[in-house]
Formats: structure tokens, C-alpha cells, sequence
């Protein structure tokens, strides 16, 4: 695991992609020169009152110029006080949090198949950008607002499937995967759970290990606080229970460890 710590980061920009979605660019080089794909940061509000960590995936990572790319939807009071950061405002940061993406497993001549659905979209741009070979790109979203959909073309053929038929296939990623003939090697996911579990249950049937991220509500960060464990299929060696926790031992699994 990349070695973690807490800095005030500098707001570099931040711009609305669309609706609630924005786009926020943090001078953190400490936390750049750590991070890869598929890794967090925990976000503190200013606002007395929010005392917990915002947790948000890194969407893109430049370690020239030290900067963080993240991409988030307004959910709550927390996320909405980020929402009015201007470039040169301060931010404290920690990071990176978690283990990302084990894109050592991915070797060369491999097609690997990306699964992004909603705001879980975000993660899988650092991780097209880092991975070798061949690369379906599958993004799911609820209408036609497909955020960061045309970034994802320089890395790959990209599907799209949307809830209501507004772009691309209608139904879910799942479908649209189907539809263009459902071929990889490796799939690796983040999404909602429905998703992640429609996924590995194809991955399952076609004898394809997947890596999935699990979006999951945390409180602390880094796995002291237990509020985001979740059951596994092997016992704890240490524990000797069926739990891990998604902030730290995660929040990337292969499919067969966890239960969803």
C-alpha cells in the first residue's frame, strides 16, 4: 500500500461537468507521487459541524505537476460545501487512502474490459490510462449526460449504456458488453452493488476474474472505525471472521474474495 498522509492541498481549478457532477484539481504532490488508479483521498470540510472525512475517488493523477483530478456528485452538505472551492482556497487532504486497482495482473496481450457505472465512472479513467493492451471501455449512466464519456476514447473502445435509452444501449453496462459480443480476459469494475453484482456473476459464468471497486458510505478512512465492512469468502486469519474492510484492505477485491 502506498504510504498515506495529510496535507492542505491548494485548489488548482474546479469546474460543473454537468447537474451535480464537478470537477475538482488539487495541488497535492505529496499524495500524486503515492497514488494510482483506483486509490482515494479523504476530503475535510471547513464547516465546524462536519467533523467526518468526505472519502472520493481519484479520477486522474499528473505526478510532474503534483496534481489530483477529482471528479464527484454532490450528495450531501459535505460535498456540497467542496462544490464552492475556487482556485487558490485551501483544502486539508489525506491520502492516498485504500488499495487500488492490481494492474500488475493485467500483462501485455491481454484485453481487459472496464466497468464504470455512475460515480464510480471517474476511477476507471486513471486506470484506462495505466493499463496495457487491448481495452473495452463500458460506462453506464442514467440519461444522456455521459460526463468524461469522450476522455475515455483515447484509450479504448468505449460503450455506453444509459437507464432510460437516452445514449447508447438502453439497460446497464451489462447489456451493452452483450450486445458487442462480451469478449475480455479481465474485467474490473466500480459502481453501484447491483452493478458489481451482475458482473461478477458474468464473470463467473465466463470464467473471468474481476476487480471490483465497492462504493461503500466510510467514516474514518482508514479502517479504524469498522462502518464499512463487508463479508467475505475466506475467514480473517487474524479475526477468524468472514469481514474485511473496504477502506483498508479494499476497495478493490477480486470478485471471488467478497460476497455482494
Amino acid at each position: 500500500m502506498s504510504k498515506k498522509t495529510q496535507i492542505t492541498a491548494t485548489v488548482v481549478s474546479q469546474k460543473c461537468l454537468t447537474g451535480e457532477i464537478f470537477e475538482l484539481r488539487i495541488d497535492a504532490k505529496e499524495i500524486a507521487e503515492e497514488a494510482k488508479a483506483g486509490q482515494f483521498v479523504s476530503l475535510y470540510c471547513k464547516e465546524g459541524g462536519r467533523l467526518l472525512p468526505r472519502p472520493i475517488s481519484i479520477c486522474g493523477i499528473d505526478k510532474e505537476k503534483g496534481e489530483l483530478r477529482l471528479v464527484y456528485r454532490i450528495a450531501g452538505e459535505g460535498t456540497k460545501e467542496f462544490s464552492t472551492l475556487v482556485s487558490g482556497d485551501s483544502i486539508v487532504v489525506t491520502g492516498p487512502l485504500g488499495n487500488g486497482f492490481m494492474t500488475e495482473d493485467c500483462k501485455e496481450g491481454m484485453h481487459a474490459v472496464l466497468f464504470g457505472g455512475g460515480i464510480g465512472i471517474p476511477p476507471m479513467l486513471e486506470l484506462a490510462k495505466v493499463l496495457p493492451g487491448k481495452k473495452t471501455i463500458v460506462l453506464g449512466y442514467r440519461d444522456a449526460d455521459t460526463f468524461l464519456a469522450k476522455e475515455f476514447e483515447a484509450y479504448g473502445e468505449v460503450l455506453i449504456a444509459s437507464d432510460n435509452g437516452a445514449a447508447g444501449t438502453k439497460g446497464t453496462v451489462l447489456d451493452a458488453w452483450k450486445a458487442a459480443g462480451a469478449q475480455g480476459d479481465l474485467l474490473f469494475a466500480c459502481g453501484p452493488k447491483p452493478m458489481l453484482k451482475g458482473i461478477k456473476a458474468a464473470a463467473q459464468e465466463k470464467n473471468i476474474r474481476a476487480q471490483l471497486s465497492l462504493e461503500e458510505r466510510m467514516a474514518c478512512g482508514i479502517g479504524a472505525c469498522l462502518a464499512c465492512v463487508c463479508k467475505t469468502t475466506k475467514k480473517d486469519e487474524h479475526s477468524q471472521v468472514n469481514n474485511t474492510r473496504i477502506c483498508k484492505e479494499g476497495p478493490v477485491f477480486y470478485a471471488e474474495d467478497i460476497e455482494l
